[in-house]
């Protein structure tokens, strides 16, 4: 809760708590041979803002509490508002006051006190570092660094009695100072310049240059700077590169955004202390062998080490991107923190604001030019990976790893958003209140995180002592030696058994799988830039001069090719499960890891791919593909696996966080894929069991999110559930949908005849099918149709002109309000002309309204014109754009690309000369079916005019 300080003036009511202690740490100092005057005072009041900080983060909500009970109370007789706020601060600036406090709050003034105790000796500890090793400071700088000026502290999170790195300034330059051992920090510097020696041109990786003392360190101050031209970026990249595949050697973790500041050409890694990070198992999941060898590979890639772009998915880091690679300007979302509103009267209160993302140092550029760099990143991987092996065949490699079994490291065995979310709990009103079930409470969370995560302790002695230091504000920290291996961790207690870390790193990473490796970079690179909507730049996939002969033939080639790779890269498990790694889409965004088991990019969308291709074969409309029943069961497993698991967690009361409720990711996209199987004649009566269990899921999951749209928000369950209602005849199916439309209409907003909902990236709305109003139309119109409930209708009819009203006539287009750089407008299933086109079809196929028609005729003008030539996709590509001029040409709606014969030989042809491309990454095997290569083979199903393959881009039922 740092924000809590921007926003109110607490300073003055907590400044008598901070007092004492800054009174006794400034006669201490005063006492210190070799720290100037003017240094002390320098030190006192940069650690009196810092506890001030601290304070206002741990004590904020306690005191907004009770300014509230003072004013109920009548005890503030001031006349006004801000002036009650005024006399509250006042009389909290008393000691008195907090002494009182201790009724209510009877663990308060020990908690406070031993915090502020532990970071003045803190402070008192690293001043006469400071006064005692001035000479080899100034060696370190290369010159005199004079008078200390300013410094920081709280330079990262507070470990082991208030301990923090912090930052010093100089007369004559910067330093830093960390209270821990640097000895594997010039370790590490020691073996990049042995392995740069050893490349052709070296390298760009670079650690600083360190002063190690037995419990502390120094290391010089790296100073962001952009580097010069694509020359230099490039050699960061490569740079990047070679970072990824040392920390692949040694096992390297939580190299987040902080940890490395791009200076110039050279990728500097500031902090080196979570090397060697122990290999542990964690316990089944539930959800299939298969999906279990999944996540071991995915953890055990370079994606673990934390360089490459990937998405938190904790609820308060939900979204954002912390990675060193990643953490891309303007394309982080906005976080809610909490804050004080209407600070400075007696009406304040604790709200939450939307606030950017901080901003980090480790690109090299203004715009990141990832996207142009990636294959600098490859080859720097490459490159280095190659030469470690040459030194590992020749027996070199293992003794540069035991150099480091000397060297202390830590072990992260939490996120640090997980003690975060623990500690402001812990510090809540309540729980200073009644201290006891809050500890209890904070215990029992993370046994039970333990019993998921082997990494994370499991041991109640373990879990407690990690309770005690976050009481005291502190994070809990555990360290070991590479040679030793068991953590130690708060209060003197031992986690994990002994090991050689050193062994256990060579070990996991001779193991590796460098394919994997590759494809899970390339993956992870590209995943940066596609939670925006944006996509690499490429060549037009049109194809100038196209071949119509033997159309058929070559149709059922390339569907048969895509479907035996997606065989080729299943991983299956001995219990009949099978799991697929890949970048996918959900609530948090998009990230590298196993499939979900949504339609959009999962397990649903692929099972209904695979038992397509196998109707389609049976009838003799695809190439016969062995095994293809097989996997289709083991899908069908791993999907029951999967809904089986959360029945039983449901039915032990265990707390999760519901599924998003959407249509295309979350409940309603599996309960329409049963439906779906079911009508292909695919599966047993249990399709229609399956799919009203996953109904019983809906209300939670619908409450629980705070998304309207169909992909995965309140709209996209609407016409699941008229579905199910319809096929089981069962009325409290039409009772949900009917709820989840009024709850849909309460969040939208009038404008006129205009209905639109505001989403915090678009406050006034958007447009389009899966995202925006045209989507919302298509859903409340079908209940409308299904309930003849009047405001239904007149909801859809306004979000209908809504999405009307964006038709711009010089653009002959509908606008994308989303803003992306370059495109006024967009012409894709997701965003755009072929989404409006498609859902005015599902609801007129035979375009019997004048209005619709003319919609229908504008979608396939702008989608032909826009947006063929970018990919294959179905969600943004050439699959949905050929499925809107098939679908239109039946109703008479045509387009300057031809007949059916036409688009499916322009569709092949660039097929043949580009090979399959999704969208999402070059050479990277996407399965899926809206995102990946799974909905090319689908549209190629559908290309035949006898095919019956379900309608997917507007939940259709056969």
């Amino acid at each position: 809760m740092a924000s809590l300080r921007d926003a109110s003036d607490f300073d003055a009511a907590l400044g008598c708590l901070i007092a004492p202690h800054m009174a006794q740490l400034a006669a201490q100092l005063d006492d210190l041979p070799g720290l100037e005057a003017s240094e002390a005072v320098v030190l006192t009041q940069s650690l009196n803002d810092s506890l001030l900080e601290l304070l206002n983060a741990k004590l904020s909500r306690l005191l907004v509490l009770e300014l509230h009970a003072a004013k109920q109370a009548g005890r503030l007789k001031a006349t006004d508002s801000s002036a009650r706020w005024t006399e509250f601060v006042q009389t909290a600036a008393r000691p008195e006051f907090w002494a009182q406090q201790e009724i209510n709050y009877p663990t308060l003034a020990a908690r406070v006190r031993h915090m502020l105790t532990a970071r003045c000796q803190a402070a008192l500890q690293f001043a006469r570092h400071l006064a005692q090793q001035r000479p080899h400071l100034d060696a370190l700088a290369g010159h005199p660094l004079g008078l200390l000026r300013a410094l920081s502290f709280g330079a990262g999170d507070s470990h082991q009695g208030g301990k923090t790195v912090v930052l010093l300034s100089f007369e004559q330059g910067r330093l830093v100072y960390k209270p821990r051992s640097v000895r594997i920090d010039r370790r590490l510097s020691d073996l990049v310049q042995t392995l740069s020696a050893r490349l052709p041109g070296g390298s760009s990786m670079r650690v600083p240059r360190v002063l190690d003392g037995e419990d502390h360190g120094w290391t010089e101050f790296i100073a962001h700077r952009h580097a010069q031209g694509d020359a230099e970026l490039a050699i960061f990249y490569r740079g990047i590169g070679h970072w990824l595949a040392l920390m692949r050697l040694l096992s390297g973790s939580d190299l987040h955004a902080e940890n490395l500041i791009a200076h110039g050409p050279h990728p500097v890694v500031v902090d080196c202390e979570t090397l060697f990070t122990p290999r542990v198992s964690n316990p089944p999941s539930g959800l299939g062998d298969a999906a279990d060898q999944a996540a071991r590979l995915v953890s055990g890639t370079v994606l673990n080490i934390g360089l490459l772009p990937g998405r938190g998915q904790g609820l308060g880091w939900r979204g954002i991107d912390n990675s060193a690679l990643g953490s891309l300007p303007g394309q982080q979302p906005m976080s809610l923190q909490p804050t004080i509103l209407k600070a400075g009267t007696d009406e304040a209160h604790i709200g939450q604001v939307l606030m950017p993302a901080p901003a980090a140092q480790n690109h090299p550029s203004p715009e990141p030019a990832l996207a142009q760099f990636w294959g600098e990143v490859l080859s720097g991987f490459d490159a280095l990976t190659s030469e470690l092996q040459v030194l590992d065949q020749a027996g070199e490699l293992a003794p540069l790893l035991v150099a480091f079994e000397d060297c202390t490291v830590r072990v992260v065995t939490r996120a640090t958003e997980v003690y975060a979310e623990l500690g402001r709990m812990l510090w809540h009103p309540v729980s200073l209140h009644q201290e006891a079930p809050a500890r209890e409470r904070a215990c029992d969370l993370m046994m039970r995180m333990g019993a998921q995560n082997a990494l994370a302790p499991g041991r109640l002695e373990v879990v407690e002592a990690e309770v005690e230091d976050l009481l005291v504000g502190d994070v809990p920290m555990f360290v070991t030696t590479v040679a030793e291996g068991e953590l130690q961790g708060p209060g003197g207690t031992r986690w994990l058994p002994p090991q050689s870390l050193a062994q256990s790193a060579l070990t996991h990473w001779r193991d590796a799988d460098l394919r994997l490796e590759r494809h899970v970079i390339r993956a992870a690179l590209v995943s940066a830039y596609i939670n925006d909507g944006w996509m690499p730049a490429e060549q037009s996939l049109r194809v100038p001069v196209v071949d119509r002969e033997r159309l058929d033939e070559r149709r059922r080639i390339q569907a048969a090719r895509i479907l035996r790779e997606l065989q080729a890269t299943a991983i299956e498990g001995c219990d009949r499960s099978v799991a697929w790694i890949a970048p996918i889409l959900g609530p948090a965004g998009w990230s590298v890891q196993p499939l979900e088991q949504d339609l959009y990019g999962g397990h649903s969308g692929i099972a209904l791919l695979v038992a397509s291709y196998v109707k389609e074969m049976q009838a003799g409309r695809a190439d016969v593909i062995e095994g293809l029943p097989s996997l289709f069961e083991r899908l069908l497993n791993t999907l029951e696996l999967a809904e089986d698991k959360r029945w039983l967690e449901r039915g032990r009361q265990k707390k999760m966080r519901p599924p998003p409720p959407g249509g295309y990711v979350g409940v309603a996209s599996q309960i329409w894929t049963w439906l779906a199987l079911e009508q292909l004649g695919c599966v047993d009566g249990r399709a229609v069991e399956r799919a009203c269990a996953l109904a019983e899921l809906l209300p939670e999951a619908a409450q629980a999110d705070d998304m309207n749209d169909l992909l995965t928000g309140k709209a996209g369950a609407i016409v699941p559930l008229l579905q199910l209602a319809r096929r089981t005849g069962q009325s409290g199916y039409l009772a949900q949908a009917v709820a989840l439309g009024d709850a849909l209409i309460a969040k939208a907003s009038w404008r006129g005849e205009q209905l639109y909902w505001a989403h915090e990236q678009w406050p006034d709305g958007i447009g389009g099918f899966v995202h925006g109003a045209s989507g919302m139309a298509w859903a409340l119109e079908h209940l409308a149709k299904a309930t003849a409930e009047p405001r239904f209708a007149r909801a859809a009819a306004g979000a209908q002109a809504f999405d009307d009203a964006l038709w711009d006539e010089e653009e002959c287009n509908w606008l994308d309000l989303r803003g992306l750089e370059g495109a006024r407008t967009a012409a894709a299933w997701c965003h755009g002309s072929v989404g409006i086109g498609l859902a005015a079809l599902a609801l007129d196929p035979e375009l019997k309204d004048p209005l619709r028609r003319l919609r229908v005729q504008r979608a396939v003008d702008a989608s032909a014109r826009l947006g063929l030539g970018w990919n294959h996709s179905l969600c943004h590509g050439d699959a949905s754009v050929y499925a809107l001029l098939l679908r239109a040409q039946r109703a008479g709606v045509h387009s300057q690309e031809g007949d059916a014969p036409a688009l499916l030989a322009q569709f092949l042809a660039s097929l043949e000369a580009h090979g399959p491309v999704c969208g999402i990454a070059r050479n990277v095997f996407v399965p899926g079916l809206m995102p990946g290569l799974g909905g090319v083979a689908y549209q190629l199903l559908a290309f035949h005019p006898d095919s019956r393959v379900p309608d997917v881009l507007t939940l259709g039922v056969i």
